[in-house]
């Protein structure tokens, strides 16, 4: 079991890296056809949102492999599918089924990752 939450965990903060960096790098105007929803937003809620997701990636995975604070990682597990969840509500008022899917997903596998690291299977 270790080693398949320490796949999702591995899948899961390469996924919001990528999505975190982008949203950081680049506008409002060049985010809206991959994410329609920012338009919704203002630039710094967008930034904010990437940032908070390049945050989440680097606690699934830097406090267990530098052995500090390793609690943290579940914690970002369980942020991140916070995160998820109110984005699924975004998508649920913006009628974008396929967005709602996607996040109920990506939240779905940080509740998994929170479970195992919080409870049975800690570091």
């Amino acid at each position: 079991m270790n080693t398949i939450l320490w796949i999702a965990q591995g899948l899961l903060a390469a996924g919001f890296a990528l999505s975190g960096a982008t949203k950081y790098a680049r506008s409002r105007e060049q985010l809206q056809e991959p994410y329609p929803w920012v338009e919704d937003f203002s630039d710094g809620t967008v930034k904010l949102i990437g940032t908070a997701e390049l945050l989440g990636a680097t606690g699934l995975l830097l406090p267990p492999l530098l052995d500090i604070a390793p609690w943290l990682s579940p914690l970002a597990a369980a942020s991140l599918a916070t995160m998820m969840a109110l984005a699924a509500l975004t998508h649920v008022r913006r009628n974008e089924p396929q967005g709602i899917v996607v996040t109920l997903v990506l939240a779905a596998i940080a509740v998994f990752i929170a479970w195992g690291r919080f409870g049975p299977h800690e570091f």
